[in-house]
Formats: C-alpha cells, structure tokens, sequence
C-alpha cells in the first residue's frame, strides 16, 4: 500500500523525505512463500500414500499411524520453536527450519520400511515447527500494531493456498520424476529453493535489512517503541508463566486458535473423504472442488486482513475490528456447515464449504494476537503456546471424526461438531483484550 504524504502530515511526517521501501511487506510475502511450500510438504504424503502402500506393502492401520505421525512431533515442537525465537534471530530459526525440512523431505524419499518413513514423518514435524511461531515473532519485529492484520494474514493464508494447489504440484512431480520417490525428493528440493529465496529478503532486522531505506526504519522503529513503551510503563513488574496462565486473554486465545483448527484440520483430512460419501464424485473432481473450496479460503484470508487494517487506519478500534471481524468468522462458518448439513447438491455443498472456508480463514488473524497480548520478549513462545493448542485439534480431529463416521456411517454429527466449533471461535474471540498486554495495568483504550 503506498502512503502518500500531504504536507507534514501522515505517519512518515518529519522522516526522511525519499519514498519509503516496503521490505517489511516482502518479508511476509516470503513467509507466505515458506508457508504454502510447508502445506506442500504436507500434502505429499497424502497423495502419494496409495503407490507406497502399495510398494511397500503397508496395512491400513500403519498407514493411519504414518498420516498422524507429522503431528507428533509438530505438536510437541512448538512451544520449544517460539522459545527458539525469542532467544535468537527468528528469521534464523524461520529459514534454518525451511533447509532442515526440506533436507528431510528429500531423505524420505529414499525410504524402505514403515519405521523409517515413520522416524521421517515425525522429524518433518518436528524440522516445520517453527515457523508459525517465529512467523509470530517477527511480526513484533518488523509490523506496527495497525499493520499486523496484513501481516497475520499472509503468514497464515499459505495454509489454505498450499493445501488448494498441493495437489496439482504432487501429481505434476510424480508424472515427471518417475513416481511417488521422485516426488518427494523434488518436494525437498523445491524447499531448499524457497529456502534459499528466502534468506535473501527476510535476513536482517530493520536496524540491519541492507534493502530498507531510513523512512521505512525510522516509521517501524518509532512506532514499535511507542507501543512498547507503553506496554512498560503499564506493567506490574516481570511477567512470568504464572501470569500467561492466569490470563483471559491467553486462555480465549488459545480456545479460539482451537476451534479454528477443528474446523479447518477436520475439512483439510475428511473434506474430500465427505465429498466422496455424500456426493458420489470421483477423484478428478474432488481434486478440482479441493482447488476451488481451499482456494476461497486463501481469498478470504486476504481479505480479511485487508479490512482489519483498513478499518483500523479509519479510526476502528482494535478490539472492536478484530472482536467484529473473529465472531463474523465463526458465525459465518458455524451457519455454513449447518445448511451444509442439509444439502443434497454437489454445486451447494461446495460453495457451501467455499463460504465455510472463506470467512473461517478470517481466523489468520490470530497470528497478530501474541504480539497484542504478550509482552515483546514472549511472542514467540506465547505463539508456540497458541499453536500448540490449534494443533491438539490437528491430532484429535481426523481421530474422532474416522470413530464417528465408522459408527454412525454419516457425517451429520461431525458437520454438528464443527458447527459448535465456529460458535466457539466467535465467543472466545469475542473475549480478548487486544490493547492489554499481560502483566498490565493499563485499561482498555480504543486503538
């Protein structure tokens, strides 16, 4: 977005009168990229699962214990990642965790046993961890607080942009590198570019960044100090655990971030496995529906970090854009999923399940709230903590959802379950004090 100056006015007033760079946009712009290449690497298996059971001549049950296996480690790995960085560089852990990744995705295509690609799978989880929550932390490093919204949103929507096109990259590979092998060894490949890519622009600070001119360094340094500032003459002393698990903010946090992924976890693994059942398609379609439904939630993402941001530089206040926006998310899509519930159509399921994806991806937003809530040495823990909890439903979800497909042989139970869980998504954003970072004192303020 480009700022225009008029006089002395405007947030650059008094700075360096060259037009500002914009490399703190590029730096998210690369996270995306990283973001998108790490559901790429997720997706690989899934795909490519039918031609290795085959080959390697794996049971069912082995076969569920390798899908969730990622998760593992993944889950287990993310508070540990946020204190990683907010002890170091997080553009170091961020792109140190792109080139390990990749390493072991390209090693998994060389693997001959279950236990390996087993060993494998939950390392991959373990090597991906970070970059959500150093994601998080670098938010606090180079986004003022009314940029954030933009920014939380492109980090998080290579979700839904790495699960639409997942697919057609995979089936691409395998059909040019010779099968399910070359494909993930050119998956691991394709990593260690955008790793590479990436070192390039996010390498630095804003202190540091060889690209960023003194107007976009003196705009971002001035406007975090503010904030921080701030946030110190407010506190009560240090603030320790104690204080994060006696804190609102942190516990809604954590249950909204959780609702979120029981829903977008539950559609990414059963999604087609539901289109499948009650819409009688094939393969090519559900391919073509999984494209165009994860593609609506990559556009409402966007968007809806584009009016946060927007509404905020109007004059909105920060909780009232961010509470308004969250329970429009889960309301949205908890409706959705009921009238999905009903529907006998292949067309409405699937814009259903596009509107469903659409404003429930409004929930990237939460990528902004550790560094509203937590002091500036804590966001990347704080959004370990945050993911760890989204993550839980990433295990849980596709468990509870097979036993209850199994035992009732519908899906109605299940779409009722997400359905409570948009609700509780809008109800435990509806409770988190965006202008209060815990520890403080400060009373709620309108920006």
């Amino acid at each position: 977005m480009e700022v225009k100056r008029q006089g002395n006015a405007g947030p650059y007033a008094g700075l360096d009168p060259g037009r500002p760079t914009r490399v703190r946009w590029q730096v998210f712009l690369m996270l995306l990229l990283l973001v998108t290449i790490n559901y790429v690497d997720r997706a690989v298996l899934s795909i490519a699962m039918p031609a290795i059971q085959k080959d390697l001549d794996l049971d069912p049950r082995i076969v569920g214990l390798i899908l969730s296996s990622f998760f593992w480690g993944y889950a287990l790995m993310q508070i540990p990642s946020g204190w990683l960085a907010d002890r170091y560089r997080p553009d170091k852990v961020v792109v140190g965790a792109a080139v390990a990744w990749g390493i072991v995705q390209t090693l998994t295509g060389f693997i001959h046993s279950s236990k390996t690609l087993i060993f494998l799978r939950v390392l991959l989880g373990i090597t991906e961890a970070p970059v959500y929550p150093g994601g998080a932390k670098l938010q606090s490093v180079w986004l003022t607080s009314a940029e954030r919204g933009r920014g939380a949103t492109i980090l998080d929507s290579g979700a839904p942009l790495g699960t639409a096109i997942g697919g057609p990259i995979i089936v691409a590979f395998m059909a040019w590198f010779g099968g399910w092998r070359g494909a993930l060894i050119g998956a691991g490949i394709l990593t260690l570019i955008c790793a590479w890519l990436a070192w390039l622009v996010i390498r630095g600070t804003p202190s540091t960044h060889r690209r960023i001119n003194e107007a976009e360094r003196q705009y971002i340094q001035t406007s975090l100090a503010a904030e921080y500032e701030l946030a110190k003459s407010q506190a009560n002393g240090k603030a320790g655990i104690k204080d994060y698990l006696k804190a609102r903010n942190f516990w809604c946090m954590c249950l909204g971030w959780f609702s979120f992924n029981t829903v977008f976890y539950g559609l990414m693994t059963w999604g087609p496995s539901y289109l499948a059942k009650t819409q009688n398609v094939n393969i090519s379609t559900i391919g073509g529906s999984v494209l165009i439904i994860f593609g609506a939630g990559f556009v409402g993402e966007i968007i809806g970090g584009w009016i946060a941001d927007a509404w905020r530089a109007r004059g909105g206040g920060h909780n009232t854009v961010m509470r308004t926006l969250l329970a429009i998310a889960g309301i949205m899509t908890s409706l959705s999923i009921f009238f999905l519930s009903k529907t006998t159509s292949l067309p409405m399921a699937i814009a259903l399940l596009s509107t469903a994806l659409f404003f429930l991806r409004w929930g990237g937003l939460y990528w902004s709230v550790p560094a509203a809530i937590s002091r500036r040495e804590h966001v990347g823990i704080v959004g370990g903590c945050m993911n760890f909890s989204g993550n839980i439903a990433g295990v849980t979800t596709p468990i509870y959802v097979g036993f209850i497909v199994s035992a009732t042989g519908a899906y109605f139970l299940v779409l009722m379950i997400f359905a409570i869980a948009g609700l509780l998504l809008a109800g435990a954003s509806s409770l988190i004090d965006h202008t209060k970072k815990v520890g403080s004192h400060g009373k709620e303020n309108s920006r």
